[in-house]
């Protein structure tokens, strides 16, 4: 028998390990390999103009140093800080579009997306988070010539049209079809739990005014009553396809959606249900793995924490550095 050196010595074979490499079970089984993940999104600067091009466009700069300003100050939980872009000249709009870049998070405001009772008649919205996490650029969603009724930056944890038209016109209860299709198991349970849960923070109140994510939220005087986000792992549970049809027919869908990409991307809808949001996760081969229903005003996943904020103003310090590098 050969030494274990020996062993270690010998040189392996093209072909000796991966897929293919092993013989085929008596059975016909395949040894299955995981697919390597693919590229993790990081923060990367945006490629900024010429600092003597920025310097032609002073309303740019001007908007940018408020953003400075507001990015230093702020705190999460107060109401968003608004820049109007829309008065900007073009190439001074443009200015601020590159410098900031485009972010991992967007957010989509579609009545017509919307089923069941959230149907309310808010204008669609659309916002993209900049490469400055907690900076978002919130925009009307265009016309039929192309312009857009509004168009501003917004610093906050999340834009403030999610925590006021996400649930504008929620439904506080939903019931399931009786009789109950065949093959549903565990729905009614599931959403058993989820309305104890709203009729919870209903009598709190959190329901009544705007984003609830430190000790003072919009809309209230002093500290607002808490509770933490209520998450129920539809992967962990034995649900089967009839179980998981048969609740999103019966939650239905609000108009908001959420979209976050990092490693593998984060899907965020609301539903019909106060509160209540779907809330779905996919490794970098886009396939599903964590499926849950999170009862919050809105998810973790989409929220701009105070550290990333502080991180961004400092970002931002850098960017104008840069910018006005040819005129300092």
């Amino acid at each position: 028998m050969a030494a274990p050196h020996d062993l270690l010595a010998r040189p392996i074979p093209a072909g000796g390990v991966g897929p293919g490499s092993q013989p085929e079970e008596v059975d016909g089984a395949e040894l299955q390999y995981l697919s390597m993940p693919g590229a993790m999104h990081t923060y990367r600067q945006p490629m900024l103009p010429e600092p003597e091009n920025a310097a032609a466009c002073a309303a740019g700069l001007s908007a940018l140093r408020t953003l400075q300003l507001h990015l230093t100050h702020y705190r999460v939980g107060a109401l968003p800080q608004v820049i109007d872009l829309s008065e900007l000249p073009p190439l001074d709009r443009q200015l601020v579009t590159d410098s900031l870049g485009e972010g991992e998070v967007s957010i989509r405001r579609r009545a017509a997306d919307a089923t069941g009772p959230d149907l309310d008649a808010a204008a669609d919205m659309e916002a993209q988070e900049t490469r400055l996490a907690g900076v978002w650029r919130v925009r009307g969603a265009p016309d039929a010539a192309g312009g857009r009724w509004r168009d501003v930056l917004e610093v906050a944890a999340v834009p403030g049209f999610v925590s006021t038209h996400a649930f504008a016109a929620a439904a506080d209860d939903v019931s399931l079809p009786e009789p109950l299709p065949a093959g549903v198991m565990n729905a009614p349970g599931v959403l058993a739990e989820l309305l104890e849960q709203v009729e919870l923070r209903a009598g709190l109140g959190q329901a009544a005014g705007g984003l609830d994510v430190s000790d003072g939220a919009p809309g209230f005087d002093g500290p607002a009553p808490r509770l933490p986000a209520h998450v129920i792992n539809l992967t962990l549970l034995p649900q089967s396809e009839q179980d998981l049809e048969c609740l999103g027919d019966s939650l239905g869908r609000g108009s908001v959606s959420m979209l976050s990409r990092g490693y593998g991307n984060c899907r965020v809808t609301a539903t019909g249900l106060r509160e209540v949001w779907w809330v779905q996760y996919f490794n970098s081969n886009d396939k599903l793995i964590l499926n849950t229903l999170e009862v919050t005003p809105v998810p973790a996943a989409v929220l701009a924490a105070q550290e990333d904020l502080d991180d961004s103003a400092e970002r931002l310090r850098e960017i104008l550095a840069a910018l006005t590098e040819a005129t300092a």
